[in-house]
């Protein structure tokens, strides 16, 4: 390759695994396949060895990849990510080399043997955990601190969020030393991923695409209740050398579980490139039956005094390495495709296939997402597909077997007409998806609807897919007002109804009646108005009269609301049933207004903007409560309506380049907290902790045996229904 020509390689390289880093650690939501981005990364490493004159510090061959500086995002788990206090690891956080080939392995193996010789030495070899990388810190037994990798020099302290992950003791037991550190991985078993994945679409929210995004995506999220929630578990596997005093890194493990520690048991210790191939091969099948993601096997030199010796690159450890297994494959045949409606009219095309094994889970169904994929693939019913989830991602099918394809097949046709109601499907020229424009006279979107009001990030209402089925069937619902008008004599005539459980039910309702405006917003189901948009909606119009007297240039003066969102509210409010649906609700006693919500503490930034940028003494997503509770509003970016900056510690240099641009005033957090009325320290200004207080109320279980509604279980996922945050 002539120079030039590297350069441009090496330069478009650069940016496409930059930006696909981004994704990967900070948003949660790759476009690349790890095997894509391994190799891409493969080739600029050796266009860097073969052209050192365009070598770069800032080169991704040199540099760890980040999780710090979430950007404010375009959805709630991204928004929920900031704010996080930034710390240095007392050891940097380094990554690790890895390689798809054996042959390669096989050329790590020569190396140690070559630099150690006359050694004795071993091989620790490891499952390599898909998850999300963490440092704890133990002082006297307890743990004091949990800081994610971060760029390897510092990372987010998300300690009051680990110290809700069971398996991470909070006391230790036995010989411990003073203080120590011990890293591992985060992860999110299937079956935790798959119940928040059915949550999240349920909602008609994006679906993580893997477990590894969920686990990332969760330990970030600013409320420790949530993160609880999602049932994340830990496996640690590496103590720093200069820690603790062992041996070797197998005994200091050893040492580890003995504390009470949480480390893996299926680590093997080999002595020679025989048994590392057979550790690699057990695992490469029987990796598909355990409980968790797993992408790999990773092999370390065991003995600490052989790894002081081969040392470190700039970016990982000479004495260790991953081999990745490559995406699992498989191939099954295409049974048929359903065509489903969910609760905003969108029709979702869902393959469903013979059963087959992949990445620990039985794939029976895969979501060929639109018409226009469908078209790409080619696919038939009755053909043979392949079936694949690349770093162990939500199933998706990628390509099918002519051969095994019958001659008369036919391809599939679009439904023209909503296969549950019959009305003509429309399709927007913005948007890849068809949609059942009969919104209120659908019965899929109508059930979809209830279910997503009565949702535990709504109105928290005790009912299910079944009770709302059974609702529906009964003509009892048709819209969410519908439910209140509900008596206790209809609920004991349907099947399986009992006392106690027609009792809870009318008491959620009752207790949804103090759930705040924002979610009352959010539980209405207008289309595009997220969680998270719902809330700044509701505060800066303050009650549902104004919002629904609001121009669509009104509503683009909010946060996070665009011109799309702007027309869907617009659109919603210009119907007169829904207008009608709004004042039943409001009979029923609905919160359509901020009373009872924590008031402003003062008005000292009454009808200021204010944008904030870099690090405090708190977190961002408190300061930015602490400015709405001195009567301000927390932009998100920089603009002419900005009232001033408030930078911490490493602000964004693109905000302080545009206020300078703007002239508007830069402050510090010393200067912003002399602004808040002294009679109330800053340091105390947040209302409840710095959280909206939220009802609660638990209702109250059955004693075991006890009947539930029909189609109900006392399954956990039912159970946890019964407790209404």
């Amino acid at each position: 390759m002539e120079e030039q020509a590297a350069k441009i390689r090496i330069d478009e390289l650069r940016e496409i695994l930059r930006e696909n880093s981004r994704r990967y650690y900070v948003d949660n939501a790759p476009t690349m396949s790890d095997y894509e981005f391994d190799q891409l990364m493969h080739e600029l490493e050796r266009l860097e060895a073969e052209f050192p004159q365009f070598d770069s510090p800032d080169s991704p061959t040199r540099r760890v990849g980040s999780d710090l500086d979430a950007p404010v995002g375009a959805n709630a788990e991204s928004q929920a990510r900031q704010g996080f206090v930034q710390r240095p690891h007392r050891y940097p956080m380094l990554s690790l080399g890895n390689t798809y080939s054996i042959a390669e392995i096989e050329e790590f193996v020569a190396r140690a043997e070559k630099t150690l010789e006359n050694v004795r030495f071993s091989y620790s070899c490891e499952l390599k955990f898909d998850g999300t990388a963490i440092c704890l810190t133990y002082r006297k037994g307890k743990l004091a601190q949990a800081l994610t990798r971060g760029d390897g020099v510092q990372g987010d302290d998300v300690t009051e969020n680990v110290r809700r992950i069971d398996s991470i003791p909070q006391q230790l037991h036995g010989d411990y030393p003073e203080e120590f550190e011990i890293r591992g991985e985060i992860l999110m078993p299937y079956a935790a991923f798959d119940a928040l994945n059915r949550e999240r679409e349920a909602q008609e929210e994006a679906p993580f695409a893997n477990p590894r995004n969920a686990a990332s995506g969760s330990l970030k999220l600013i409320n420790p209740e949530e993160v609880e929630r999602r049932g994340l578990i830990c496996t640690l596997y590496h103590v720093p050398a200069e820690s603790v005093d062992f041996a070797s890194h197998s005994e200091a493990l050893d040492a580890a579980a003995r504390w009470g520690l949480p480390v893996s048991p299926e680590r093997r210790l080999c002595h020679d490139i025989t048994e590392i191939k057979a550790y690699i091969d057990h695992w490469d099948q029987a990796r598909k039956f355990l409980p968790y993601a797993t992408d790999g096997i990773v092999i370390k030199i065991n003995e600490l005094a052989c790894q002081r010796a081969l040392g470190y690159t700039a970016k990982s450890p000479r004495w260790a390495v991953a081999y990745k297994f490559k995406a699992e494959q498989a191939c099954t045949e295409l049974l048929s495709i359903d065509y489903q409606v969910g609760r905003t009219g969108a029709v979702t095309p869902v393959a469903n296939l013979a059963p087959v094994q992949l990445s620990g889970t039985l794939v029976k169904r895969a979501t060929l997402n639109n018409a226009d994929q469908m078209a790409l693939l080619d696919i038939r019913t009755g053909d043979w597909v392949y079936v694949e989830k690349g770093g162990e991602i939500i199933p998706k099918i990628t390509g099918i077997d002519p051969a095994h394809r019958a001659k008369d097949a036919q391809p599939p046709v679009f439904p023209s007409v909503c296969p549950d109601c019959g009305t003509p499907l429309v399709k927007a020229e913005d948007e890849a998806k068809w949609f059942c424009p009969n919104q209120d006279g659908c019965p899929m979107q109508i059930k979809g609807r209830l279910l997503h009001f009565v949702s535990r990030k709504a109105m928290g209402i005790l009912a299910g897919d079944m009770t709302i089925d059974q609702f529906y069937a009964a003509g009892l619902a048709r819209t969410p007002a519908d439910l209140y008008d509900i008596t206790k004599y209809q609920l004991l005539s349907l099947e399986g109804w009992q006392d106690r459980s027609a009792d809870r039910f009318l008491a959620s309702l009752e207790a949804s009646k103090q759930v705040p405006f924002e979610r009352v917003l959010f539980a209405l189901g207008i289309r595009f108005v997220g969680e998270t948009t719902a809330k700044g909606i509701a505060r800066h119009f303050g009650d549902i009269d104004t919002l629904a007297a609001a121009t669509q240039e009104q509503l683009l003066e909010v946060d996070d609301v665009g011109e799309v969102i702007a027309r869907s509210i617009t659109d919603y409010f210009a119907k007169p049933e829904h207008r009608e649906q709004i004042e039943r609700l409001r009979a029923a006693g609905l919160r359509f207004d901020g009373a009872g919500q924590d008031a402003a503490v003062s008005d000292a930034l009454a009808g200021k903007t204010v944008v904030i940028s870099g690090n405090f003494s708190i977190s961002r997503e408190r300061m930015k409560e602490l400015i709405v509770a001195h009567g301000g509003k927390a932009g998100s970016s920089v603009s002419g309506s900005t009232a001033f900056l408030l930078a911490g510690t490493k602000p964004g240099p693109e905000k302080l380049k545009k206020c300078e641009k703007l002239g508007i005033p830069v402050i510090s957090e010393e200067e912003f907290r002399a602004m808040l009325p002294k009679a109330v320290p800053a340091s105390a200004s947040l209302p409840s902790g710095g959280k909206k207080s939220r009802p609660r109320f638990a209702a109250e279980m059955p004693p075991e045996g006890n009947t539930l509604p029909a189609g109900e279980s006392s399954s956990k996922e039912t159970i946890e229904e019964l407790t209404l945050f």
